[in-house]
């Protein structure tokens, strides 16, 4: 890393902060906006498919095995993200990994809250089997609320008894919904991308009512046992750092394989920004590298 790089995209998410309105079609033009600036996934195979109802995009870097592939869950608190958001960071995992990447466009709150998120990366999964793919060529992962998703669908897969992948990468996971981690205020002077109110408000419109504690929506209060390994990935400058260092000790205490990794001055899921941060570059390796270990 050089300091300036990061000095830089500090610089650029301050000059752009949230607007004093809470509106979620505001925050979806703006998160659009940050995705064209990441430029995209010019060198990337790209096919839209329908996966029995959701959206979908094959995500596909040269070279990538056709019988390997990894199932990503966006973030955007539930209520926000979309294919154009997370293209970027898909090419960059199928590149390190070496398997498609399926980057699923799941149904957003507050139109459609809890569980459909849930319901909706249950109905990817049984789509890739369907596929012919086997479960222990696969593997889920995600970012921020996608983090917390890739969890909560590890643990309705195996409550259904839908099988399971060989692994699964949580990327800074928002995994607390009540928002009660020492780091929300410890590291929210750090942190130019995510605050508490921005995810109370996020948490709101998906819960719509239920539970903040409910497992399959803030899996934090989940059983976590008999689940695949995982991968942890969370900066030191992020506000959700102890909503990731919670979930890795909850899967360890469960008797899971767990890696955290923690990655000093980093931001929140700054794998996103690989384009222009070189640590960016260099997690999407270590994701790449877990993936290909365990689908061996």
């Amino acid at each position: 890393m050089t300091v300036a790089q990061l000095d830089s995209l500090i610089t650029l998410l301050r000059s752009r902060p949230a607007p004093d309105t809470q509106d979620v079609k505001d925050a979806r033009v703006r998160f659009e906006k940050m995705g064209a600036f990441l430029g995209g996934a010019p060198d990337a195979q790209c096919e839209t498919v329908d996966v029995d109802g959701v959206p979908a995009e094959w995500v596909s870097a040269a070279g990538a095995d056709a019988q390997r592939a990894v199932l990503f869950l966006h973030g955007g608190g539930y209520a926000i993200g979309s294919l154009n958001t997370h293209r970027r960071l898909a090419f960059d995992i199928s590149a390190a990994s070496g398997a498609r990447v399926l980057l699923l466009d799941y149904r957003l709150a507050p139109e459609h809250p809890f569980p459909a998120a849930v319901d909706d990366a249950a109905t990817a999964w049984r789509w890739l089997l369907k596929q012919g793919l086997a479960a222990d060529k696969l593997a889920i992962a995600g970012d921020s609320a996608g983090g917390g998703l890739t969890i909560a669908t590890l643990v309705n897969l195996r409550d259904q008894k839908l099988g399971l992948p060989a692994c699964a990468v949580a990327i800074s996971p928002w995994v607390d919904l009540e928002g009660v981690g020492t780091s929300m205020t410890a590291r929210a002077g750090a942190d130019p991308m995510v605050q508490k109110a921005g995810l109370s408000w996020m948490a709101e419109m998906y819960l719509a009512g239920k539970d903040a504690r409910t497992p399959l929506a803030a899996p934090l209060h989940a059983d976590l046992a008999g689940l695949p390994p995982v991968l942890v990935q969370v900066g030191t400058a992020e506000t959700l750092l102890d909503d990731a260092t919670r979930i890795a000790e909850r899967l360890h205490t469960a008797g899971g394989e767990v890696k955290l990794s923690v990655w000093p001055n980093m931001l929140h899921v700054f794998p996103l920004f690989a384009p222009i941060l070189s640590e960016g570059l260099d997690a999407c390796r270590e994701i790449g590298q877990f993936i290909r270990a365990r689908m061996a």
